[in-house]
């Protein structure tokens, strides 16, 4: 009988793809489609905590009873080379300082090794916090690498989609 392995996923097969939330129609044909928006090369911030309310009884010392109140989601930091001709995420993030900006949900899907969705971190009403461009030196032949922070208002995961 042959044995079915379960090995971890790798860190390096996954991508990005960005929902325009305010519209549904658009959300849809972006979903239907599974438009790839860009490929990283570190995606960082997948992170959930929940925080809690300490409530100290009286007369009871051995232990704080320790209730769950609300999770907080820490900034998704995302990380790839410059590409010629591709300023998306800067036009994302000069739109919000421009002051015209759109929230947009976004999906970061990792694959398996035949390269189909083994899961997907949906994060929503995303806002572009920060982007950083290159730092460029001429002693170094390195890649230009640019990385876009993305604030939201809560994490999703789907196991298998």
């Amino acid at each position: 009988m042959a044995l079915i392995r379960n090995d971890p996923l790798g860190v390096f097969n996954f991508y990005l793809t960005l929902i325009d939330s305010s519209n549904i129609v658009g959300s849809l044909i972006s979903a239907a489609l599974n438009y790839v928006v860009a490929g990283f090369s570190e995606c960082s911030g997948l992170e959930v905590t929940m925080e809690v309310m300490e409530y100290k009884e009286g007369g009871v010392n051995d232990y704080v009873h320790k209730f769950p109140t609300r999770a907080s989601h820490t900034n998704i930091t995302l990380k790839r080379g410059v590409i010629v001709l591709e300023d998306d995420f800067w036009k994302w993030h000069q739109s919000f300082v421009q002051g015209t900006g759109k929230r947009r949900d976004g999906l970061i899907v990792l694959m398996d090794e035949s390269r189909s969705p083994a899961k997907v971190w949906k994060f929503k009403r995303g806002i572009p916090l920060k982007w950083v461009g290159p730092s460029l030196n001429a002693t170094q032949s390195s890649a230009a690498i640019e990385s876009l922070e993305i604030s939201h208002e809560g994490l999703l995961l789907e196991v298998g989609a």
